[in-house]
């Protein structure tokens, strides 16, 4: 069932068109992530979204109607939370529900509910100014998910943490998306294949590439050929550039990713070619296209 949806959603500044005139809809009970390079136009994309921005033009229709304040229906997550940093952390969701308009005692319900979800029960009497950063992310979390939206979204939710921190939050996310749905941006390609149901890939303001995350992959995905010699080989490499079944030869130091046509001839022939010429190789390996090589390939475009 869809849960939202945009339609011809412009945002201008000045005469920058941050965001133009995109087109997309998210499914009840789907995990979408929002890929793009800085500048794409992610972030006031789901401000406006979220409330916090009003579009220049277009519309976002929320289960069918055009609501005028959507933030009932939605929680939100930016990049970089702000904290009250001499309240605890109950005291602060407490806070948070108060201003979602639960009375008292459903506040204090839902605070305690959530702060055993995101694993800070023991902390909940300490001041925020004392906690990690990987401990702030799961309050803000919870802060956004205290009065049960039915739309999660969050901005950058692992960037600013370290890899503990990092894990702890995808967790959490693979949870909350069994019974939320949530629309996050990342710039961690491998998070988004990791927990992602959708995708939707924004670049200089536009959507250049949506559907489900398999659907894509499949129509994208093209064979690779992964080499990496002893020493570089930029002469050999050179020399089969022109072969009708390589498609692009991506170099990096002594690596390279060759993009195949012909996965059968191309092997053959280009191993025997490497045999016949006895270049040294360390690696010969067979992959396919990742979420990261269709990033590149989009934003190179």
């Amino acid at each position: 069932m869809e849960l939202l949806k945009a339609s011809d959603l412009v945002k201008r500044f000045g005469n920058t068109n941050a965001v133009n005139r995109i087109n997309f809809y998210i499914e009840e009970g789907r995990c979408v992530s929002l890929l793009g390079p800085n500048g794409a136009g992610k972030t006031t994309t789901l401000k406006m979204l979220s409330g916090l921005l009003a579009p220049t033009s277009g519309s976002i229709d929320f289960k069918g109607e055009k609501a005028r304040d959507l933030r009932p229906f939605i929680g939100y997550l930016p990049q970089y939370p702000a904290f009250y940093n001499w309240m605890s952390g109950k005291e602060f969701l407490v806070f948070a529900g108060q201003l979602a308009k639960l009375n008292r005692k459903e506040a204090e319900k839902r605070s305690e509910e959530l702060l055993e979800r995101v694993g800070l029960t023991n902390a909940k009497k300490r001041k925020i100014g004392g906690y990690s950063g990987g401990m702030k992310q799961r309050l803000g979390l919870a802060q956004a998910l205290i009065h049960r939206p039915k739309l999660l979204i969050l901005d950058e939710p692992v960037s600013a943490l370290d890899p503990l921190g990092r894990r702890e939050v995808l967790d959490m996310m693979r949870e909350i998306k069994e019974e939320t749905t949530i629309l996050f941006s990342t710039h961690v390609l491998h998070d988004a294949e990791e927990i992602s149901d959708d995708i939707l890939i924004m670049h200089n303001g536009e959507i250049v590439i949506s559907g489900s995350l398999g659907n894509v992959m499949e129509k994208y995905r093209q064979p690779i050929l992964q080499i990496e010699f002893e020493s570089q080989a930029a002469d050999w490499l050179k020399s089969i550039a022109s072969y009708s079944f390589i498609s692009e030869v991506n170099t990096q130091g002594n690596k390279a990713s060759i993009v195949l046509t012909d996965m059968v001839n191309g092997k053959q022939t280009l191993l025997k070619d490497i045999v016949d010429k006895k270049i040294p190789v360390r690696k010969f390996e067979i992959s396919q296209t990742t979420l990261e090589d269709l990033f590149m390939k989009v934003v190179k475009a």
